[in-house]
């Protein structure tokens, strides 16, 4: 089985976006795991993901709202695939109000 954990950074302020929703949901968008950043911009969402499509879902809109921020993306979906030969998966997300990246972190 595999564990998941993400970290979401804002790119304009260079700090971490704490206090952000994170849903984390299967192939057919039924939710496994749900929590919010830390204030490092951390979150653990799950320690037993068995193989197959998964979603992250951060709810961007809300969080930048909550900051008096203006942003083009209301909410980001990153769709990864977990294999059986990972034990962690880390998804970084890098975000700014007009753009965003993602990558296969460590």
């Amino acid at each position: 089985m595999t564990s998941l954990s993400t970290h979401v950074l804002d790119a304009v302020t260079g700090t971490p976006s704490a206090g952000m929703s994170v849903v984390l949901a299967d192939a057919d968008g039924t939710p496994v795991a749900s929590g919010s950043t830390d204030d490092d911009g951390r979150a653990r969402l799950a320690e037993e993901l068995a193989p197959g499509t998964y979603r992250l879902l951060f709810q961007t809109g809300p969080w930048f709202a909550a900051a008096g921020r203006e942003t083009f993306y209301p909410e980001v979906v990153v769709a990864f695939s977990v294999g059986a030969d990972r034990a962690h998966l880390h998804v970084p997300l890098l975000l700014s109000p007009f753009a965003y990246s993602t990558y296969r972190g460590s």
